[in-house]
């Protein structure tokens, strides 16, 4: 698919912040850790993952890195064209596109990249780890290897019925 030029109205959705202390001979040092996902609910979206010494900046810093790694997922009217399984280290996602009025089945950070691309029916089983940064990404690549039924007919050349 690739990277996007930056679409105008895009939204920020925080997943997680995480609270981080480091002890050292002075004492205690505190640092935050954000999780956000960036989309337009048009098809675009993008995950971010900043650090810093205040929640602001780091989400801040997150939301700077998820608008430089859009990325232009295929939609079939408000579900994915086909079931798939996104993986990222040890965190396995199952999705499967859904009939309207299913709603979007997932955890939260599942929840919040598909509620981003602009996926309204879904259902989504998260196999392995749960870890909230390695679930959206793992969701973020099964996203990413989504083909349309056109594309896969170039790619093969042959007429799919």
């Amino acid at each position: 698919m690739g990277r996007l030029e930056e679409p105008v109205n895009l939204e920020e959705t925080v997943v997680r912040i995480n609270r981080c202390t480091t002890v050292t001979k002075g004492g205690k040092s505190m640092s935050f850790s954000a999780l956000v996902v960036v989309g337009d609910k048009k098809g675009s979206v993008g995950i971010g993952f900043g650090k810093a010494r205040e929640v602001p900046n780091a989400v801040s810093k997150a939301v700077k890195e998820a608008k430089r790694q859009m990325i232009k997922v295929p939609l079939v009217g408000d579900t994915i064209p086909h079931l798939i399984w996104g993986k990222y280290k040890a965190a396995n996602v199952y999705m499967q596109p859904a009939l309207p009025g299913t709603g979007i089945k997932a955890g939260a950070s599942a929840r919040a990249v598909l509620e981003s691309v602009g996926i309204k029916n879904i259902l989504t089983k998260c196999f392995g780890r749960r870890n909230p940064l390695n679930v959206a990404k793992a969701t973020l690549q099964g996203l990413q290897a989504l083909r349309t039924k056109h594309e896969v007919e170039e790619l093969r050349g042959v007429k799919i019925e």
